[in-house]
């Protein structure tokens, strides 16, 4: 419920109206906490993945890299905001939509950098770049091409981008894939540091109120470094080295990596552009409704959609990944009613500070990999929820089953078991082993080719017996 002291309903409801001042900043504040951690974890999965180490263990060649990448994931979050709240032209919604560093792209990333260190960045980055600029013109199209992207789609390619990345999080609580061959792998030490992050961050989320339950991933993640550091999984000397090794302040360099191009990473990134566009559109929709009470404008739709894109390729172009709207703040300003802009920005710029600030980036570099994989079960968990969520608004009847059980079996078989298309080029193989983009195709082609018809059919066949009371479960219109 929205605070009477803020201003009056008709003011909250106006993205144009600016709080006081002192009301406005912590409320700017309260964003950035609520988006925080999920948006460092991309930067610090795609370096782990890469193998720039993790904690305070980290190597002196891999540091500056992995610190560099959560610095551009914070700076190039609030510039992308700034788009989304400031608009230039068409570009912009010039609503309170948070940008941040999408999870969504993970899945796609982790096969391109895989083991190669720092000569995966140039292929990586440039591949980002070129796929924001698609992104971006999109938004020309996005109002004729969401036809195609029903929950049906839509809510199979979020589940099949959470089910990706719940291994990632297990095999962090249990002490990281570099670990896997030693004995301290999957150690009560390292799932209990993992437990702490879980367990203090559902009990806040529960039980607390306002900006502790808003933040509590990211108090979560503090309690388990806390942990950490008593249990000697971190030092204080590893925490001032890595502090001390840091630059006070360091602007972004363009290409900092080079340039280099891969067909695998532009096809990826641009298919891959569709679903964070789709994403977006909600993001902007729950705005609309939760924060103002009406339906998105076209033209906010398409505004936010080139912002997307734009604030994509420019992060691309300085060391950081794919930027998209972040849900957890739309739920965030339905729960304050406070629906400024402004507010936002003010939480984008302290975004932006903290980007500008290596030594940020350094102390976030030394959390331990197994508190960052109880961080990373609950959130990875939230983005299958989320996907099932969408499903729910699907009708089950034979069709769309049918397209869900053949899209799903084959994405998430590919998951599993990437040998089975070794044969094929690099590139596909690369694409075909995501798991995310042959799902989404086929769900994609089968939806829009697949006759209605098959809807009005009776679903007994394809329920094996297994859903029980079927003709009470399934609609078969």
């Amino acid at each position: 419920m929205a605070d009477s002291s803020l201003g009056t309903p008709e003011q909250l409801r106006d993205p144009n109206y600016m709080p006081a001042l002192h009301k406005a900043v912590p409320l700017g504040i309260q964003h950035v906490l609520a988006m925080f951690v999920s948006n460092v974890t991309p930067a610090i999965i795609v370096a782990g993945a890469a193998g720039f180490g993790f904690g305070s263990d980290a190597g002196a060649q891999g540091f500056p890299d992995m610190t560099y990448m959560i610095q551009m994931s914070m700076l190039f979050a609030g510039i992308a905001t700034l788009f989304q709240t400031i608009g230039m032209g068409p570009v912009g919604a010039r609503l309170p939509i948070v940008q941040g560093t999408s999870f969504a792209f993970i899945p796609i990333m982790i096969p391109l950098v895989a083991g190669k260190g720092v000569d995966a960045l140039p292929a990586l980055f440039t591949g980002v770049f070129l796929g924001g600029l698609f992104h971006a013109l999109l938004g020309t199209v996005i109002g004729r091409i969401r036809f195609a992207l029903p929950p049906l789609v839509t809510g199979l390619v979020i589940t099949m981008i959470g089910l990706a990345l719940v291994k990632v999080g297990i095999q962090y609580a249990a002490g990281g894939v570099p670990a896997m061959d030693k004995p301290e792998y999957g150690s009560l030490l390292n799932w209990s540091a993992a437990l702490v992050v879980v367990f203090v961050t559902l009990g806040l989320k529960f039980y607390a109120r306002g900006l502790i339950s808003v933040s509590a991933v990211a108090v979560g993640i503090l309690a388990g470094y806390l942990y950490a550091l008593v249990m000697g999984m971190v030092t204080v000397d590893g925490i001032a080295t890595s502090f001390g090794r840091a630059a006070p302040l360091e602007l972004p360099l363009p290409f900092k990596y080079g340039f280099e191009f891969s067909i695998a990473a532009v096809i990826g990134f641009c298919l891959m552009a569709f679903v964070s566009a789709v994403e977006t559109v909600g993001d902007v929709s729950g705005i609309c409704k939760g924060g103002a009470g009406r339906e998105a404008s076209d033209r906010e739709i398409a505004g936010a959609t080139y912002a997307d894109g734009l604030g994509t390729a420019v992060a691309g172009a300085f060391g950081a990944l794919p930027n998209t709207s972040f849900s957890q703040n739309v739920g965030l300003i339905a729960m304050t009613g406070v629906m400024s802009r402004h507010v936002v920005t003010i939480g984008a710029l302290f975004l932006i500070v903290c980007g500008l600030v290596p030594k940020v980036g350094a102390i976030i570099s030394t959390i331990p990999i197994e508190v960052l994989g109880g961080g990373v079960i609950v959130m990875f968990g939230m983005v299958v929820a989320a996907g099932i969520s969408m499903l729910s608004d699907v009708n089950w009847n034979r069709r769309n089953m049918v397209i869900f059980a053949i899209a799903l079996s084959v994405g998430l078989g590919l998951q599993l078991e990437p040998r089975a298309v070794q044969y094929l080029p690099e590139t596909l193989g690369i694409l075909m082993t995501s798991g995310i983009l042959p799902a989404a195709v086929i769900a994609i082609v089968l939806n829009l080719v697949l006759p209605e018809e098959l809807a009005s059919e009776a679903t007994e066949e394809v329920s094996g017996g297994m859903a029980g009371h079927g003709r009470g479960s399934l609609r078969a219109d």
